[in-house]
């Protein structure tokens, strides 16, 4: 990979998009890095119209095409040096692991190890960190394997959970930390590979 050549980002959401929409702006006019395409499984996912309106071409796969190939054609068509799951549901195919190692990010809404895996995202890890009393919850940006939430930790950042936080209130502050840090993590991730 050129070192000096403006590195190209894909980006991939299965929802909202909140989290998309800021890495789009973050890297809209960078130097270094830049977000050349949007892809969802779920063709309702509002982060489509987001990328859309940010001027990113955005494209709908569903789950049998990132199985057999077809998402990975996609992103090698516009030379993705990077794939950014931002909100993203469906676990990364062999394919992909395959031809981005350790080119992968994710985040997670929950200090890793704990409330990672099959089934832990959004509300559902605020659920459960809640229910567990926990004092305090974050985010994990890390890289992505063959299993759920278990690549290698990149970065955390941790916020307080009160006795009296709701699932509602540790979501807010969790998705304040997302906001504060994802971007500028990806871009040291992406400019210094």
């Amino acid at each position: 990979m050129d070192k000096d050549k403006k590195k190209r980002l894909a980006v991939l959401a299965s929802g909202s998009g909140s989290n998309a929409e800021n890495i789009i702006r973050y890297f809209k006019n960078h130097p270094k890095a830049e977000v050349v395409l949007l892809v969802s499984n779920k063709a309702d996912a509002f982060a489509l119209q987001r990328a859309k309106n940010l001027n990113v071409l955005a494209y709908v796969v569903p789950k049998f095409g990132f199985e057999n190939g077809e998402a990975l054609q996609l992103f090698q068509y516009y030379e993705a040096d990077f794939l950014i799951l931002a909100g993203f549901l469906l676990k990364a195919p062999q394919n992909l692991l395959e031809a981005y190692p350790d080119r992968i990010v994710n985040i997670h809404p929950a200090l890793l190890p704990k409330y990672g895996g099959k089934g832990m995202y959004g509300m559902h890890v605020h659920e459960a960190v809640v229910a567990h009393r926990e004092t305090e919850s974050g985010i994990t940006i890390h890289y992505v394997n063959e299993e759920y939430d278990a690549g290698k930790v990149i970065f955390q950042a941790k916020c307080d959970v009160l006795p009296d936080d709701t699932p509602d209130d540790v979501a807010a502050k969790v998705h304040a930390l997302e906001y504060a840090h994802f971007p500028s993590v990806i871009e040291q991730v992406v400019t210094t590979f």
